[in-house]
């Protein structure tokens, strides 16, 4: 008998639904919240409204197009952490209540093994995956983090930020110059037209394998102010050359904090997850990096780089696997790590 589980993440300004049989992904539904682009970043309130508004609707298109009958679910996987905590309750109080409406057990996720698992994520019954251990660059917009998977429940944080994460630095550096939200893929567009050398912004010290990004923050900001006092139209003349310098200062930082990591804990794989693993750049630098020293590369396809339940889905069937059930009275939590 089919193992079908339908995932549901509702972590921050996404809406998501899908539903993965025997290990692989039927159907993925994400219904994004345009609203936070008038405010230059996710309004919590307005999150968890949306959320409202649009699962019902989300989860019954996963469901159809998996051609997938309530009564067919094995279990329901849900976010029950760490993001916003309106959002996440949303999503766990309806989980929760369909649950006991159908008699079947619920799956708790941390968000954040799912953005490490979504190289599980797959198309059909022979896509390849990798093999435990690996090693996982977890970059997000409020996440930066280098993983030891050890299997699908054991993970070890071996380094972190210690500040903002690289995703932040994308987005607040965007609106610096003047891009909406969210920046990472405009600072990407733009990156690919400009020269990476013709600014040279902060790369703080971190000894060990933590990492720091507000440095460089206010390395850009200094420069754009410092350059708008000479020249009103800086910005207009410059918006490529800064995003490209932007994009390559945060890529030599985690980078050189990823070398230092396979240097002291030796790999033959490396994933990337998180929506900031959806840059180009980024991907581009692993890959290579990768290549160079003889590691396997898991370069995820972007649909699955930024929140989504497909993730989610295939965590929870892991757990299921490993009838590691969750509980009704589990409550949703805004922070933890891995």
């Amino acid at each position: 008998m089919s193992i079908v589980i339908l995932g549901i993440e509702s972590s921050c300004d996404d809406t998501s639904a899908a539903v993965v049989i025997d290990g692989v992904v039927h159907s993925n539904v994400i219904a994004s919240q345009k609203v936070h682009e008038n405010y230059g970043g996710v309004v919590p309130e307005l999150a968890s409204r949306a959320h409202q508004q649009n699962i019902v609707p989300v989860v019954s298109e996963a469901l159809r197009q998996a051609g997938v009958n309530v009564s067919q679910l094995s279990a329901i996987a849900y976010t029950r952490g760490p993001g916003l905590l309106g959002s996440l309750l949303v999503g766990t109080s309806f989980a929760k209540g369909m649950a006991i409406g159908l008699g079947i057990p619920l799956l708790d996720v941390n968000h954040l093994h799912a953005h490490v698992l979504a190289q599980f994520i797959r198309r059909d019954a022979d896509s390849e995956v990798p093999e435990f251990p690996f090693m996982c660059l977890l970059v997000s917009g409020g996440n930066t983090q280098i993983v030891i998977a050890d299997s699908p429940s054991d993970m070890r944080i071996v380094g972190r930020t210690i500040d903002d994460a690289a995703g932040e630095a994308f987005d607040k550096c965007a609106k610096i110059i003047g891009l909406p939200y969210p920046g990472g893929p405009h600072i990407d567009r733009l990156a690919a037209e400009g020269d990476a050398k013709a600014f040279k912004f902060a790369k703080p010290s971190i000894p060990g394998l933590d990492c720091s990004f507000s440095g460089l923050k206010t390395s850009f900001l200094y420069t754009v102010n410092n350059e708008m006092r000479r020249d009103p139209n800086f910005i207009e003349l410059h918006r490529a050359d800064l995003a490209a310098s932007l994009q390559a200062t945060i890529i030599d930082i985690l980078i050189d904090k990823l070398d230092k990591a396979v240097k002291l804990y030796p790999v033959s794989q490396i994933s990337i997850g998180g929506g900031v693993s959806a840059n180009s750049g980024v991907r581009r630098a692993v890959a290579e990096y990768c290549s160079r020293h003889g590691i396997k590369a898991w370069i995820p396809e972007r649909v699955f780089t930024t929140d989504n339940a497909a993730m989610v889905a295939t965590a929870g069937y892991f757990k299921y696997l490993a009838k590691d059930f969750g509980s009704l009275a589990s409550p949703p939590f805004s922070r933890v790590s891995v």
